[in-house]
């Protein structure tokens, strides 16, 4: 069907766009465009912003006691553990199922002292079993012994009527071979008492191994097994039987261990003094001396280990702490006038700033740049004459361009 000429003309005018809307529509995009540009700034504005007040990252150390004292040289510094000379673990010599436990960690054992008891049914079985074969067998012995009185009364009686010529030579012999029957049955049967001794020894240190004992006086350190554990002198894999009952370690033989460099090792002497400074107690110089030097080297590390005796022992070192030693020379006269050291402080975090030596200490987060007069080197420190004290914190690691009074971020 045709579609008359003027509809069609008037569906293409409705098609058409009004000037006012053309206006309309430029007038969006520019607001769009605007606000985009906006965004862009503000974004901006953000990094900028955060790029200057980001505070600057470093690490820090506590600045420490210079330790030898009565006009001795420090040698050498290094770094090792408290480790004790006698430490064991202490393990049944057979597999068994814990039945109790009379110790806990920190308990003070003296030599000899029970620590564990193992199931001991079945060996006890085997030891009375022992016993009642040794009681029978003495008793066979007193039976024996009994007949052979009587075998030697009748020997004699008829070596009597022999010669008196009533009784023959064959009656004689019978007599003579029953009582040498019962002295050899005697004699077996002693030798099966003997069997049955060592077989009650025998199931008698079994018994005993069921008992789990100190070997040495000390502290309990570790509780490896609890009751109704099985425990075995080897692993049976699987993780279900325990290899040990406790870990002993001997307070009176705790000593040093450290790794010193093989290029500095020929510092180091026997009987040399020493002064140790625990991790955990900074402020505390223990006297010590060399103890020995390890005749080997460790290839990977190039380094020789070195033992270290303390000259008196304290309730406070632990085994497994952590130690810093210093190696003092032969003891020298101090000069008149001379400056001692006030503190020590790593030689990185020492500044130049216009030919003064500087450090910053860290205060509540926020820098403080400090003048500092320094005196010599001792090892990866320099001592510090004057401008800080022991227990100051200094940066050691961070930016070139710290300033005074600036919040820092300390590196975990």
């Amino acid at each position: 069907m045709a579609t008359p000429l003027g509809s069609a003309q008037h569906d293409l005018g409705s098609l058409r766009i009004h000037e006012g809307q053309r206006k309309g529509s430029k007038v969006g995009k520019g607001l769009a465009i605007f606000f985009g540009v906006l965004v862009v700034l503000a974004g901006v504005a953000g990094g900028v912003y955060a790029f200057w007040n980001q505070k600057p990252l470093v690490e820090i150390a506590t600045v420490h006691k210079p330790v030898g004292a009565g006009g001795r040289e420090a040698l050498l510094n290094a770094s090792g553990y408290v480790t004790p000379r006698r430490r064991a673990t202490i393990a049944a010599k057979i597999t068994g199922r814990v039945t109790s436990v009379h110790f806990d960690e920190g308990t003070r054992v003296a030599e000899g002292q029970l620590l564990a008891t193992l199931d001991d049914s079945d060996v006890r079985k085997a030891l009375d079993s022992a016993k009642a074969d040794r009681d029978s067998a003495q008793a066979a012995i007193a039976d024996l012994q009994v007949q052979l009185k009587n075998a030697q009364i009748e020997l004699h009686r008829a070596d009597q009527l022999q010669k008196a010529g009533v009784q023959t030579q064959e009656q004689l012999d019978t007599a003579s071979m029953n009582a040498d029957s019962l002295r050899a049955k005697i004699d077996l049967a002693k030798a099966q008492v003997a069997a049955s001794q060592a077989r009650i020894q025998e199931a008698q240190q079994a018994v005993d191994n069921c008992t789990i004992r100190a070997p040495f006086a000390g502290i309990v350190v570790s509780k490896d097994a609890q009751v109704g554990e099985m425990v075995s002198p080897i692993s049976a894999g699987g993780g279900f039987t325990r290899t040990g009952i406790a870990t002993i370690v001997d307070m009176n033989s705790n000593e040093i261990e450290v790794d010193v460099n093989e290029s500095y090792i020929a510092r180091v002497q026997d009987g040399q003094p020493v002064t140790a400074v625990l991790d955990a107690y900074p402020d505390w110089e223990i006297p010590s001396k060399v103890r020995t030097i390890i005749p080997t080297a460790d290839r990977q590390k190039a380094t020789v280990k070195v033992r270290i005796s303390f000259l008196k022992l304290d309730p406070r070192i632990l085994p497994d702490m952590g130690i810093k030693v210093t190696f003092l020379g032969a003891a020298q006269k101090e000069e008149r006038g001379a400056k001692t050291a006030a503190a020590l402080v790593p030689q990185t975090a020492v500044r130049d700033d216009g030919g003064k030596k500087v450090v910053f200490l860290v205060k509540d987060d926020r820098l403080e740049r400090r003048a500092v007069t320094l005196g010599g080197n001792r090892g990866s420190d320099t001592e510090v004459i004057a401008g800080l004290v022991a227990g100051d914190t200094v940066v050691v690691n961070g930016s070139p361009d710290l300033r005074d009074g600036e919040a820092i971020a300390i590196k975990k």
